[in-house]
């Protein structure tokens, strides 16, 4: 999968030490003596340049990126980066890193795919995607490690047509919303899924694959 992150603080060069294990990653940098320090100290392919800039975007390969993911200091730039790649460039799924908690509801206002503050959770959101279209890591509490998940059931998912108190779900795990044709219905022990439900699930962070197997099934590579 190809990978832009923009900003090479300790969040982007952190993710982009754990994304290029696996994947194709790009990482922009507007500061010239950080992006020299970041090309000799990481193996990815580095760029002085502003996110912020459709050219400089275009030469780190947008045109062939599935995901961008705007982790500077700046909730602005951010925002902008994310435009930009969803607006301008049609990128499937962008990620950006919310440095001010008050302006999470505006990245997503204004069509940012993901915001989220922590840098392990952005990594794995971007990693899950590689893989898991239907499974959205929403949020992951700042105390504790319980997540709360969104699952979209496809219409192959293995828990179609089956009632929640016969869904055998991972320990610790509990489902706290059913959303279908846009209205919210909180579960009961005779609920039945149906093709296309949103399910939002509380479950522990080490759970949410097998969460998502028991929902969906085997997760497919691509």
């Amino acid at each position: 999968m190809n990978i832009i992150i923009v900003g090479g603080g300790n969040v982007g060069y952190n993710l982009a030490e754990r994304l290029s294990v696996s994947n194709y990653v790009t990482l922009i940098e507007k500061d010239p003596e950080t992006g020299k320090k970041l090309a000799g100290s990481i193996n990815v392919l580095v760029i002085q340049g502003d996110g912020c800039d459709t050219k400089t975007l275009k030469k780190a390969g947008i045109g062939k990126a599935d995901v961008v993911a705007a982790v500077t200091g700046s909730d602005v730039d951010n925002l902008v980066v994310c435009q930009i790649a969803k607006d301008i460039f049609n990128v499937n799924r962008t990620v950006a890193k919310v440095n001010d908690p008050r302006n999470e509801k505006i990245f997503y206002q204004l069509g940012v795919d993901i915001a989220i503050g922590s840098t392990a959770i952005i990594a794995k959101v971007i990693e899950d995607e590689v893989s898991w279209d239907d499974f959205i890591n929403l949020f992951t509490f700042k105390r504790g490690n319980l997540s709360i998940v969104r699952v979209d059931l496809p219409e192959n998912a293995r828990v179609i047509n089956i009632p929640v108190n016969e869904i055998d779900l991972p320990e610790d795990s509990v489902l706290v919303a059913i959303i279908r044709n846009g209205e919210i219905m909180i579960p009961r022990a005779s609920s039945v899924l149906k093709e296309k439900d949103e399910v939002i699930a509380i479950t522990k962070v080490e759970h949410e694959s097998l969460l998502f197997k028991t929902l969906v099934g085997e997760i497919s590579e691509k």
